[in-house]
Parts: C-alpha cells; sequence; structure tokens
C-alpha cells in the first residue's frame, strides 16, 4: 500500500492504529465533534495534596493515558519526579503522551520501557539515547509522532484521551489557578499545556511556588485542575534556551540568512502588515536580525510573529516593528520574561496555534515561514525527524503546521560534515514538498516549480542565485559521495503523522 506521495504504508499497522494514508494537504472543510472530559466535581478550594506519590494513587490505574508539556524544555524536573514514582509503585501498560520529550527525560522514559511501564508513546518527537533506542526495536508498539496542531486535532477529536495529565508549573494557588509568567522558573507562555489542561480527565499541577488565592492572571484555571502538588524545585530557568538563543558568526549559516531576507523582501508578501514565523537557533535569529534592518529602511511593520518565541523577536515587539506576538512557547528567559510586561504578546493554546480541525488557526493567517531541515529532496520534501542514519533524533514540532503560510522558506547548508543535507529522496517524509516554496542553500536558491510566480520575481534579483533542486543535489553528492544505502528491518517502529491524522511516512527498524 502506497499512499499519495509514494510512500509504502505497513496496512497491519495502519489497520491496528485505525489510521489512514497520507492524500492531500488539503484539509478541506469537515464537520468535525469535539470531545470533552470527565468532570469530578470539588467542593471547596484547597487542592494541595501532600505528595506526588499521593496524587498518583488517587488518579492512576495500568493501562492509562499521561500527558506531561515541554516549556521547561532541559530545566525539567517535573517529569522525572512523576515517573520515579510511577515507576516505584509497578505500574504498567501505560500511554506516554507529552507534547515533546527533551533530553532530560530520556533516560527515565527509557527505564520505564524496559519496566513494562510505558508501551506505547505519542508525541511531537525524541532525541538522543531514547531516539536510538526506539530506532533499534526498543519500544513495544510504534509511537505516533504528531505535530503540535496535529497533538491539538487528536486530544480535542478525542484520537488522544487523557486520563492523567501532570502539569509542571512555576506558580499556583491552592485551588489551580496557574500561570508561566511568574515563580522562580519562569518559562512564559503555557501554550502546549493548555490543551491538557482542557481536556485530560484529571489535572494535576506540580509546583514550587503555592501563593495565596486567587492568582491571576490564569493561564490554567481552578475550573480545569483536580490536585496541586507542592514540590522542592519545579524546573532550571536558566536551561529552558539551551542553545535556542546562540548569534551564529558561522560564515556560511550568515550567508544564508542573508539570502533568506533577500528571497523576504523581495517577495510578494513584504509589504506593509505582513506575518512572519521563524525558528531558534543562529541562522534564524540572524534572518531576525537582517529582516529589522530591512523593515527600518523599507518603513515596514509586522501585523504579527509566530510561533516558538525568543528574545529577538520581542525586541521587535519593543521597537514597533511588530504589532503583535502570538506566542504558543517562549524559548528563552528573554522571551519568557517579555510576556509579563507586554499585554501586546498574547499567550496562545495550541488548537489556537495550528489545529487545522479548528474554526480558524494563526497559521491560516502566515504569510511567510522560515523552517529548517535534517534533509530535503529533489520533490521539496522535507525530514525534520530521521538522521542519515535513519535514527531519530529530531521532532515535528511545528513544521507541517507552519509550512501553511503563502511562502514557506526552508533554510539548509548543502552538506553537514561528511553527510549531503539536499538528497535524492529524504529518509523520512514529515513536511510534503507541496508544503514547500523556497529552498535556500548556501550555494544557490531552489524555487518550487509549482510557484512560476515566485519563480518570476526573482529572476529580477541579481541577489538571488535560482538553481534547482535537482543541481543541489548534484552538488551535494559532488561533495561528500553517494551515501551507502541504510539497512532496515521489517519492524515499524513509529508512524509520521501529517496534520490531519493521516500517515505520511513510517520509520523502520535500524538494522544493527
Amino acid at each position: 500500500m502506497e499512499n499519495s506521495i509514494k510512500r509504502e504504508m505497513p496496512a497491519d499497522v495502519l489497520e491496528k492504529l485505525n489510521l489512514k494514508p497520507f492524500e492531500s494537504v488539503e484539509i478541506g472543510h469537515p464537520d468535525v465533534q469535539r470531545v470533552a472530559p470527565k468532570v469530578h466535581v470539588t467542593a471547596g478550594e484547597n487542592k494541595v495534596v501532600d505528595s506526588i506519590e499521593d496524587v498518583v494513587k488517587a488518579t492512576l490505574k495500568d493501562g492509562m493515558t499521561i500527558s506531561f508539556h515541554h516549556h521547561f524544555r532541559n530545566g525539567d524536573y517535573a517529569f522525572n519526579k512523576v515517573m520515579d514514582v510511577i515507576i516505584k509503585l509497578g505500574y504498567k501498560d501505560l500511554t506516554l503522551a507529552p507534547s515533546s520529550l527533551t533530553g532530560v527525560m530520556n533516560d527515565k522514559v527509557i527505564e520505564a520501557i524496559k519496566k513494562g511501564v510505558i508501551t506505547n508513546i505519542t508525541s511531537s518527537g525524541m532525541r538522543g539515547s531514547l531516539g536510538d533506542f526506539v530506532s533499534h526495536g526498543g519500544l513495544k508498539n510504534p509511537v505516533i509522532f504528531r505535530s503540535h496542531g496535529n497533538r491539538a486535532r487528536s486530544i480535542e477529536d478525542g484520537e488522544i484521551k487523557i486520563d492523567v495529565a501532570f502539569l509542571g508549573v512555576p506558580v499556583s494557588d491552592p485551588a489551580g489557578n496557574a500561570n508561566g509568567q511568574d515563580g522562580k522558573a519562569v518559562f512564559g507562555s503555557l501554550g502546549y499545556a493548555l490543551m491538557d489542561a482542557q481536556y485530560a480527565d484529571k489535572v494535576v499541577l506540580l509546583t514550587d511556588n503555592v501563593v495565596p488565592y486567587p492568582n491571576t492572571p490564569a493561564s490554567i484555571k481552578q475550573t480545569q485542575v483536580d490536585y496541586v502538588v507542592k514540590v522542592d524545585e519545579i524546573g532550571d530557568p536558566d536551561k529552558i534556551g539551551s542553545g535556542a538563543t546562540r548569534f551564529t558568526k558561522d560564515p556560511k549559516e550568515l550567508m544564508i540568512a542573508q539570502m533568506v531576507n533577500d528571497v523576504i523582501v523581495n517577495s510578494p508578501y513584504f509589504k506593509q502588515g505582513f506575518s512572519f514565523q521563524t525558528g531558534s537557533g543562529g541562522a534564524a535569529l540572524a534572518v531576525t536580525r537582517y529582516l529589522r534592518e530591512s523593515m527600518l529602511d523599507k518603513g515596514i511593520t509586522a501585523s504579527f510573529a509566530l510561533g516558538g518565541i525568543t528574545k529577538p523577536t520581542c525586541d521587535l515587539l519593543e521597537e514597533g516593528l511588530v504589532k503583535k506576538v502570538m506566542d504558543v512557547q517562549d524559548f528563552d528567559k528573554g522571551a519568557a520574561a517579555s510576556m509579563a510586561k507586554n499585554r501586546d504578546q498574547q499567550e496562545i493554546d495550541a488548537s489556537w496555534y495550528a489545529d487545522p480541525h479548528n474554526k480558524g488557526a494563526v497559521v491560516n493567517n502566515l504569510d511567510v515561514a522560515i523552517l529548517s531541515a535534517l534533509q530535503i529532496d529533489t520533490n521539496f520534501h522535507v525530514n525534520v525527524m530521521t538522521g542519515s542514519d535513519g535514527v531519530i533524533r529530531g521532532a515535528i514540532g511545528g513544521h507541517q503546521d507552519a509550512a501553511n503560510a503563502k511562502m514557506t522558506i526552508i533554510t539548509a547548508p548543502l552538506v553537514r560534515g561528511r553527510n549531503a543535507t539536499v538528497v535524492k529522496n529524504v529518509e523520512t517524509v514529515v513536511t510534503p514538498g507541496d508544503s514547500i516554496d523556497v529552498v535556500v542553500t548556501e550555494r544557490g536558491v531552489a524555487v518550487n516549480p509549482k510557484r512560476q510566480d515566485l519563480i518570476d520575481c526573482f529572476k529580477k534579483v541579481p541577489s538571488i542565485h535560482l538553481v534547482t533542486m535537482d543541481e543541489l543535489q548534484e552538488l551535494a553528492e559532488k561533495q561528500v559521495g553517494t551515501p551507502k544505502k541504510l539497512e532496515y528491518t521489517d519492524r515499524t517502529v513509529a508512524v509520521i503523522e501529517y496534520r490531519d491524522g493521516t500517515v505520511i511516512d513510517t520509520i523502520k527498524e535500524v538494522k544493527d
């Protein structure tokens, strides 16, 4: 069985998981029935319990689905504190459904898998030792990877049914009114956790800062919360932005960033009131810096910036170059601190951000998205999930979601080390080529042939060196050679969903 982009689909796995093959990036206008959580009516205002163990015993049973958020990133303490208790108490056959998995969680997840505590995982991504463990067949059942918007859709449509959500927050009152803007371990927007708070049957907050009632502003509200657990420390804010705010000095990254800016400025979308989303990391921050200069030079301001937010984006807000910041996650302390003082930095949940089945996501209003890639092929398909060795080492994140923009730009070096970035066929398709408009490398700019309008625009710009994807692929191959074909077993270790819940690709177990 093949899907519409010619990726082989294991019929038995799709049948078992009740999934359908990917057909199109066009979502359409379906009528969708949403679900609601089971509510245990709470009398009184004090929901504080003495320990994590007490609340786990009160809420959890074998076979349930548990969730966490990843806003603390590598500064997260909540996940391991809860999993230690769950493992010690000997629960079995749990489904782990976090918004994403970060490196600080890896050892505990592997321990839980080996002891039969976790047998299913759905997440945006995984890296490091956990990605390697799963890629070599360590988990009983296939992981289901979903974008942030697709996770929101799956929760709202009832495909992910969360029994207990364990949500770390920097501050809460005894009734469960909580936010991410106050306290010692501030991380800003609670965007991904808001879905869990709204739809989980039981919601448990963990915090090191219980304040008098009522705590405002309240991102998570007392109407949603069942228990509050006071812990010694909830997270390390210094590790929230690990590597995310590195201003690059690499000449290749700076060249790519300048070319991306040239593409944006010379496109039909660079006009008064345009909107954009950039990622984190050195090249993306350099794009923001160049874009700022172009906006000042042309006297243009943006209506909004979207996505995971960094301090340089908030600086544009302070300068008046961006009118609103729509914030689903903060990538550094500067962006997190900005939310508390800027009313125009709007906290949004993952549904508002990118759910394709709601009444209008913010990504639908996005003009320009600048995204990265581990691999991109001559069909413009993008891989952000597996490395050149076939091992899981990334995350979908909001990649598929932001690619809904009017002009989606992929930035990537031609090669990384001895591995080609531009290839004939990516190892894993995460974002389909129909979503991608422009690819920018240090060796030139490739425009999707479906966007003849952009090709005609850029032909007139001397600073934009137009090439084809075939030419880029040949240059990469000439530089690093043809890699040895990877070997996999027949076993499926992961399923990659598209935004609408159809299967765009699968990942096979890597042979030792």
